[in-house]
């Protein structure tokens, strides 16, 4: 079975039985992969807010109808937030203290589960179009960075937006933009084009996370929101327990990217 080949179900089922342990970029081709955020249920309400506040970097695509519940049956058959993400970081007053493949021994009846919208689904429908997204053709991790973005506060949560960058060419940069309004559940347009100083970035060849990738001659850096935001957001904010999906290991739906699609 190959990645291009393998159901999002089928995937999990993998995922599920330790069979699976990697990254899940190329998986499942054509299907919404979420970021995840665990907390307990008094910390749940600031940081719904938080992601409602700041949207480009924190797009929710589903909350736990109840705290406990670890099955989303909209998201996919037979789907459980516990066994079906290749791997889960475990935090506890903001800080990391293990990752593991599955999260079980660690559920409580009062744990509120969030799924947040990933980049994959965008960056599929950027390379449909024909365009080159630098991080997949140079098999890398994109290239993320704390950026001095303020992003708005709710309750316990604040700080500044970490971006994600991709470099196109000025008409391939507008057509980028283009494409990407179309999916505001899945961070959406760029935040910045451009000068990265001035979102206080001072060197794109060490990026804070990720890896860095080639700019060529007369291309233009487009800063996304990301994904890392509320990693990072959460370990100011110190709650007591929180769980996230390891990088690059997302949970794979059952719902087609065309789903979030604006038209």
């Amino acid at each position: 079975m190959t990645a291009a080949t393998t159901t999002p179900f089928e995937l999990r089922q993998l995922i599920r039985k330790g069979e699976h342990t990697g990254n899940t970029s190329g998986f499942a081709p054509g299907y919404v992969q979420c970021n995840l955020v665990i907390l307990p249920a008094d910390w749940a309400g600031e940081f719904l807010q938080f992601c409602q506040r700041n949207p480009k970097p924190c797009p929710l695509v589903a909350v736990a109808s109840q705290p406990g519940e670890h099955h989303f049956p909209e998201l996919g058959e037979d789907l459980d937030i516990r066994t079906d993400i290749p791997g889960y970081r475990i935090f506890e007053q903001g800080k990391l203290v293990r990752e593991t493949p599955e999260i079980s021994d660690y559920w409580r009846d009062d744990l509120v589960t969030f799924l947040l919208g990933c980049s994959f689904s965008f960056e599929e429908a950027l390379a449909a179009d024909g365009l080159e997204v630098r991080n997949i053709s140079e098999q890398v991790n994109v290239p993320m960075y704390r950026s001095n973005i303020d992003l708005n506060p709710a309750g316990r949560f604040s700080g500044r937006m970490v971006v994600s960058m991709r470099p196109f060419l000025a008409a391939d940069a507008i057509r980028a933009i283009q494409i990407c309004t179309r999916f505001p559940n899945v961070h959406g347009a760029p935040v910045h084009l451009g000068d990265p100083a001035l979102i206080g970035i001072p060197d794109l060849s060490k990026p804070d996370f990720g890896d860095p990738v080639t700019i060529k001659e007369a291309e233009i850096p487009l800063f996304w929101g990301c994904g890392v935001t509320p990693q990072v957001a959460l370990e100011q904010a110190k709650p007591p327990l929180c769980i996230t999906h390891s990088p690059g290991c997302m949970l794979v739906t059952d719902l087609p990217n065309s789903r979030l699609a604006v038209l």
